[in-house]
């Protein structure tokens, strides 16, 4: 029997409502000796039983996993998984033979809350955003492997840098099962070294895909700016699109490195591209030449809601910046993905900046995050990914 957490009197109401989320302000007392990571069961003010998940230090203080009282035991993490492939089957993104590069958990989304799990061909890059999911990495990486049948031959765990510092894990990233040097994926045709062992997030960004995907279908005889290019998705798009001139720009020298090694696995040899490895914010002021096409993807500029000021701030210098060097009858594809910042704040910040450049700005597409990105539809705060992309006279 697990040990048990109770709540003050009111406070069992947006659980009520499938929130998978409890915090540390709605708890009245918990049972003695409780350790983070922890599974408890969640207790209303009148004795109900309410929720199961895991227990973890800070402002969410649990992580719902089941609103039935059920044991989370190897036969939970193999429902749970099968459910998640089985979805991402009939939406055709796995198993495809053009596409092997896709999210299979997102969280909440998937109702595993801490848990993140990309796929890349044959190896999944399994992330744990909490202490119940790292404690829980080697249960899940077998049921992953049961679940996946031959698709996955290799797990990377890589949650060095998304557990919580203070939980003083120690955890070093390396692979759970099996082993590969093998890290070219396949996305829409398009070939990519994915970075898992040092790169950001999993290695590559899988929530542009559709985005990278339309700004390919702008691209032919454009020239393209791709600023915070990464590993150069947007860049490789844009090429096959056959714009006549690419140019990326990212201040992380690595990143400039894998983004060349991508153009040159899909097109080896070919002159139209260029990259940069200058700060954005000085590229975007000290460039005089304008393009057809600018693409702004930053990192999240608010990871906490006490950030949220200074973000709003950053996006409007940002995007002020990105529309001066657009080209008249040009297009600006230019993105959040900071959780803390919600759509209508995006878009009122990139409205200030269309005010401030004096120029005739239309919104012609609102881009989010793909179909293996779900949304719990009782946990809102899963709409993470913010686009536009503006028609700028």
């Amino acid at each position: 029997m697990y040990k048990s957490i109770y709540l003050k009197r009111g406070k069992e109401e947006s659980l009520l409502r499938f929130h998978p989320w409890v915090f540390s302000g709605a708890i009245h007392h918990a049972d003695a000796g409780i350790q983070e990571g922890e599974t408890v069961r969640v207790i209303a003010s009148t004795g109900d039983f309410i929720a199961v998940g895991h227990y973890q230090v800070g402002s969410i203080a649990v992580r719902v996993l089941s609103f039935s009282d059920i044991t989370i035991d190897q036969s939970f993490w193999r429902e749970r998984l099968a459910a998640a492939i089985t979805m991402r089957c009939h939406i055709g993104i796995a198993d495809n033979p053009e596409n092997n590069t896709y999210r299979l958990v997102h969280g909440e989304g998937d109702w595993l809350p801490g848990l993140v799990i990309d796929c890349y061909g044959s190896t999944a890059v399994m992330q744990a955003h909490s202490v119940g999911m790292h404690l829980n990495r080697m249960d899940i990486c077998q049921s992953l492997t049961d679940v996946m049948g031959g698709r996955i031959q290799q797990v990377y765990y890589k949650s060095e840098t998304t557990l919580p510092y203070k939980a003083h894990l120690e955890e070093e990233d390396g692979f759970i099962f099996g082993h590969t040097d093998d890290d070219i994926a396949v996305e829409n045709g398009l070939k990519f070294h994915v970075d898992w062992l040092r790169g950001q997030k999993t290695g590559f960004f899988v929530d542009q895909r559709e985005n990278r995907s339309l700004l390919e279908h702008y691209s032919k005889d454009k020239t393209v700016l791709n600023m915070f290019c990464y590993t150069g998705g947007f860049s490789v798009y844009a090429m096959r699109g056959g714009a006549k001139c690419v140019h990326s720009v990212d201040s992380s020298a690595k990143a400039i490195e894998i983004t060349n090694n991508n153009i040159g696995l899909n097109f080896p040899g070919d002159p139209r591209h260029e990259a940069y490895c200058e700060d954005a914010f000085r590229f975007l002021e000290e460039k005089k030449d304008k393009y057809d096409i600018v693409v702004l993807d930053p990192p999240a500029f608010a990871k906490h809601r006490a950030a949220l000021h200074n973000a709003l701030k950053g996006y409007i210098r940002l995007n002020a910046k990105g529309i001066r060097l657009v080209k008249e009858g040009g297009l600006l594809f230019t993105f959040s993905c900071s959780q803390a910042v919600s759509k209508d704040q995006f878009r009122s910040a990139v409205f200030t900046a269309a005010a401030q450049s004096g120029r005739k700005v239309r919104i012609i597409h609102q881009l989010h995050q793909p179909a293996d990105h779900p949304i719990n539809i009782y946990h809102p705060e899963g709409e993470y990914l913010k686009g536009l992309v503006l028609y700028v006279e």
